[in-house]
């Protein structure tokens, strides 16, 4: 869902008013954000044991029983909510698998790690090109990226993460995706270069 910022201020409203359908639409157009954040917030010993899309959907269904918790008006303010819930639900599944039971701190050291994962969403849009138009500056930027990421090919869209959001170097990102590092650089650029009008598409 393409939406500018004053739409997803309507849409908060109408979800508020319990108007058919608006809850779903509203909470739907943050799914992309979620599972680019989750895939990020899965310690690397413990992917393969859930799918992102998985605990995107859990943490979906948890916003939707507790939409009335919800005290904010924009968008910002919804997806930093969101990003909380997401952290209790990766904290669940870690507990899950490993022994220790609950610990708040695990929970505060994700969510943590999710708003540090949405800030470098954000730094991406400041690579190689001007700044995004005015109406996504009034979004939530870690989403506008998140929805444009979503419309690349696969390996651009993951050349992007791996060197970005996990923070890889060259040699690393070259390993993961089986390529040379000056392939995954010419890759990285292309899909910079892609990037940039999706994003302004999303404004």
């Amino acid at each position: 869902m393409t939406a500018s910022g004053s739409d997803l201020r309507r849409l908060i409203d109408r979800a508020r008013r319990d108007e058919p359908g608006a809850l779903d639409r509203l909470l739907d157009s943050y799914r992309n954000y979620l599972r680019l954040l989750a895939r990020t917030g899965i310690d690397a010993s413990l992917r393969g044991k859930a799918d992102p899309s998985d605990l995107v959907q859990d943490a979906l269904l948890r916003a939707a029983e507790n939409f009335g918790q919800f005290r904010g008006g924009t968008d910002a303010e919804l997806a930093g909510w969101l990003r909380q819930i997401l952290a209790r639900c990766l904290a669940n599944f870690v507990r899950r698998y490993r022994t220790g039971g609950r610990r708040v701190g695990r929970e505060q050291s994700l969510d943590r790690l999710l708003d540090r994962s949405s800030e470098a969403m954000e730094r991406v849009l400041a690579t190689g090109g001007p700044s995004p138009s005015s109406s996504a500056a009034r979004r939530d930027l870690g989403v506008v990226l998140s929805d444009a990421l979503a419309q690349l090919g696969e390996d651009q869209r993951e050349v992007i993460v791996l060197f970005h959001l996990e923070g890889l170097g060259w040699e690393d990102v070259a390993r993961r995706m089986g390529r040379t590092p000056g392939a995954v650089r010419k890759l990285w650029a292309r899909a910079l270069k892609q990037l940039r009008p999706l994003i302004d598409e999303q404004a």
